[in-house]
């Protein structure tokens, strides 16, 4: 990262989120901080639950820590829609780092705390994108969980604007949702075999432990405190009385519904391709 980052504004820190030392160091003379280091594969957390503990929870108690220390000015924690309503140990240590970010706003400090949860995000480490292409290029054969399954997508461009509008516009406390399309994974399959020109089969392999066969955005709990902030955010506010953050979001509408689901208005193969040819993975 050093020499392909060129820059005298930029410093660089080997540690690890477990280490508040280590992060206490990393955070002096700094304003933001995005908060995204997790175990993150939901099926490495349900066998290794107290390594989860540890980076997902833990870390993120020492970010907190290390940020009010340092006076930094705003921390951003990159959440997970398995955050809601959380049916696996992956999902239940996000929701817990979502609690304790949103708490740490009353722990009268400097330091503004706010969450951005969002979906798959398209290329990341492990992610389904390259694994498909890689068993369509290698094994002619795609594993899938199960053929009804669906979930949220977004870019990595879209992560990032979904992070800058956090760093922007939030007060902290409020969690910020980007509302992303729903993609059935089969679909998605497809697509991608068209575009590398290759037809192979695709096999069911059952639901693996902790997985879901569709995700929320948010749960009705949360819908109930939730408005919509534009056409592409939407903002669940705390149960929590941090001051003057109910009153600024008071005249946005509240949502309609009572949950977002990944099943519901699925994109075409044609909105898929495009989402992938503008994610850089096909042309």
């Amino acid at each position: 990262m050093s020499r392909t980052f060129v820059d005298n504004r930029l410093r660089f820190h080997i540690g690890d989120i477990r280490d508040k030392e280590t992060l206490k160091q990393a955070c002096e003379e700094v304003d933001y901080v995005f908060h995204p280091a997790a175990l993150k594969h939901v099926s490495v957390c349900e066998e290794q639950p107290y390594e989860a503990l540890k980076t997902n929870i833990i870390g993120t108690q020492n970010v907190i820590e290390a940020a009010i220390e340092n006076r930094v000015k705003r921390v951003i924690y990159i959440s997970t829609d398995k955050a809601a309503n959380p049916a696996n140990f992956y999902g239940m240590t996000k929701a817990i780092g979502e609690k304790l970010i949103v708490y740490a706003n009353l722990l009268r400090s400097e330091t503004r705390f706010v969450c951005v949860r969002g979906g798959n995000v398209l290329g990341t480490e492990g992610s389904i994108i390259r694994l498909f292409m890689n068993q369509i290029r290698q094994k002619r054969k795609v594993y899938i969980m199960d053929m009804r399954m669906t979930r949220f997508f977004l870019t990595l461009q879209d992560s990032v604007r979904l992070l800058f509008k956090a760093s922007e516009e939030s007060l902290g406390g409020e969690i910020f949702v980007m509302t992303m399309p729903m993609c059935r994974i089969s679909d998605l399959a497809e697509v991608l075999m068209e575009a590398l020109g290759t037809e192979v089969g695709m096999i069911e392999t059952g639901i693996r432990p902790g997985e879901k066969r569709h995700e929320i955005l948010l749960t009705a709990y949360e819908s109930k405190n939730t408005v919509i902030y534009d056409s592409e955010y939407l903002v669940i506010l705390p149960d929590l009385n941090i001051p003057g953050l109910r009153e600024h979001y008071g005249k946005y509408p509240k949502v309609a519904f009572d949950s977002f689901c990944s099943s519901e208005k699925l994109m075409t193969k044609a909105e898929i391709r495009d989402m992938l040819v503008r994610g850089g993975f096909i042309s």
